[in-house]
């Protein structure tokens, strides 16, 4: 089904618009899908990504400057997620030896094994996007980089 059929709408104002509605559409099919398969696993998407940023900064720490630079989600409270992540014990938060006004962030343990556990499922979901070819995928995330522009 194309996204006319699926929302209803014959007629958009011009291509571009409907570029937009197609995003728009696309990105909460993807989001629901996410947003079910981190509930399994107590997570929102945002967590997970500060985990992801916190592992690959790993062993070094990281602040909440460096976390709210790498989010995908600009628009994210960074510091309360840090809060919830440290409630759950997969983070680890302390006073930096070096500057005492500076807050120092690393995953803990638990925080390395959740995502050694849904390392491979979340690969898992690029079937959203397996009727792409490689071609078309690689064509789609240039068009993407240049509306970003």
């Amino acid at each position: 089904m194309g996204l006319s059929e699926d929302i209803q709408q014959r007629e958009f104002v011009n291509e571009q618009q409907k570029v937009l509605i197609n995003l728009l559409y696309t990105y909460n099919h993807v989001i629901n899908e996410m947003n079910v398969f981190f509930k399994q696993h107590d997570l929102t998407r945002q967590q997970y990504n500060v985990l992801r940023i916190l592992r690959g900064q790993f062993p070094k720490p990281s602040t909440i400057n460096l976390i709210k630079e790498r989010m995908l989600d600009k628009m994210s409270d960074a510091s309360r997620i840090v809060q919830r992540l440290e409630q759950k014990s997969l983070i680890e938060r302390k006073i930096s030896f070096d500057d005492r006004r500076s807050v120092e962030i690393r995953i803990a343990d638990a925080g390395l094994l959740l995502l050694a556990q849904t390392d491979e499922s979340v690969k898992g979901f690029t079937h959203l996007a397996e009727n792409l070819s490689d071609s078309e995928a690689k064509q789609l995330n240039f068009l993407l980089d240049k509306m970003r522009k």
